[in-house]
């Protein structure tokens, strides 16, 4: 492939850690990657970050300072064969120094492939550097995963995507004037990924106007590279978006309305309703729960009417979900006594089910209603957890009532 139709993001990947932009926890002067390097020994490693953050490029530059040989393979393509013919290579002249393999999207790769790998790192024959933009914890296996080190690569921000722009600008595209704002808007609508920066400097650049002091990307030109609404980096089978759900959970659960609708709108700017609708009913039981029990009636109400409108108009009723949520008194009591009755369930305990419960006879059991204040006291739990307590009324107002009622019914 010639220069010119190699991308731009490859043609100016950086050559070592000064370059690099974001990473500096890794990468920076005082970086665990750069001190890697400079040890002269290379350990097995496995990048986990979001695309575009520099998993690749750090790889390249570790390879380069070790004077390791570096072979590159996907695993979406790869098979075992392609891992064996990388491990030959250790045996030729090319191997001298060491091999290093630079494995791509490892979770692609199943058990048997990523138990391959195994007995050349083991015997030193490879040393692996992998990377995922999934968590290693859940894609990768532990025998793999106990012989190398994880390090998280983070988002870059916008700021530090900006000047690498405009230090590739000005390399690359010197004779190309880039009007006030343009270098801004692409590195804000990278969304943290680097490569993806590049990429759209590149296409603003090739549509530079022509004038009479040269050629001119017009901010307009820029905006126009990203469509209206469009949402980077939201993944809705990766992390991304499972952590975007834990964190409007959380809001939503430490009573900060901003933050819930925060991070609601990032779920349904991501193009996803059907997965804010599911998690804000799930709250509405779990984190509200018995404090304002007419919650979980209300959101129903809000997710109905959201889907019926549909996105955009469906933020509307979402966002008043949300707020109420954010807003209302808390209580897991009941999530809490669900919990508990399983856990003794697991246990195998409450097995046999009292005598006076049991159809068809109901051998001794008091009918509630026939006692005064419809109330009388009775077993109900099984006799191996009977003096368990599952649920424990909570300090809000609405179960602090609950509990009032029934002290007074049973006398206690």
């Amino acid at each position: 492939m010639s220069m010119k139709n190699t991308p731009l993001a490859d043609r100016a990947r950086p050559l070592g850690f000064d370059d690099m932009v974001g990473q500096e926890h890794l990468c920076g002067p005082k970086g665990i990657l750069r001190r890697i390097a400079e040890s002269g020994r290379l350990p097995s490693m496995i990048f986990h970050g979001p695309p575009g953050c520099g998993k690749t490029t750090a790889a390249g530059i570790l390879a380069e300072q070790s004077g390791m040989t570096m072979y590159r393979l996907n695993a979406t393509t790869a098979s075992l064969s392609d891992i064996k013919d990388v491990a030959k290579e250790t045996t030729t002249m090319f191997g001298m120094g060491g091999v290093l393999l630079y494995l791509d999207e490892i979770q692609y790769f199943n058990k048997k492939q990523q138990q391959s790998l195994l007995e050349y790192l083991e015997d030193g024959r490879i040393t692996l550097i992998a990377s995922t933009t999934e968590n290693p914890y859940y894609y990768i296996y532990d025998a793999l995963l106990s012989r190398c080190s994880v390090f998280a690569f983070k988002h870059v921000d916008a700021a530090a995507i900006e000047k690498r722009l405009c230090q590739v600008a000005a390399s690359v595209y010197g004779d190309t004037v880039f009007a006030d704002g343009v270098l801004h808007k692409l590195a804000v609508s990278a969304g943290g990924d680097v490569r993806r920066g590049l990429t759209l400097l590149e296409v603003a650049a090739s549509c530079a106007e022509e004038g009479e002091n040269g050629k001119t990307v017009l901010l307009e030109t820029a905006e126009s590279l990203v469509p209206e609404g469009f949402s980077t980096n939201f993944d809705r089978d990766g992390d991304v978006h499972y952590d975007l759900l834990s964190c409007l959970q959380k809001s939503i659960r430490g009573s900060d309305p901003d933050g819930a609708v925060f991070y609601l709108a990032k779920l349904l700017e991501g193009g996803d309703l059907i997965s804010p609708c599911r998690r804000l009913m799930v709250i509405a039981s779990e984190d509200i729960g018995a404090a304002y029990p007419m919650a979980a009636v209300i959101v129903r109400a809000c997710v109905e009417s959201a889907k019926e409108l549909g996105l955009p108009e469906a933020r509307i009723p979402l966002a008043n979900a949300a707020v109420m949520l954010a807003t209302a008194p808390k209580s897991n009591t009941a999530y809490a006594a669900m919990n508990e009755a399983i856990e003794d369930i697991h246990k195998g305990l409450g097995g046999e089910i009292p005598e006076h419960l049991r159809s068809p006879l109901f051998k001794g059991y008091k009918y509630p209603h026939e006692y005064p204040g419809n109330y009388v006291k009775q077993d109900y739990l099984p006799a191996d957890v009977r003096h368990k307590k599952y649920y424990r009324f909570g300090d809000n107002k609405t179960e602090q009532a609950a509990k009032a009622y029934w002290e007074k019914i049973k006398g206690e």
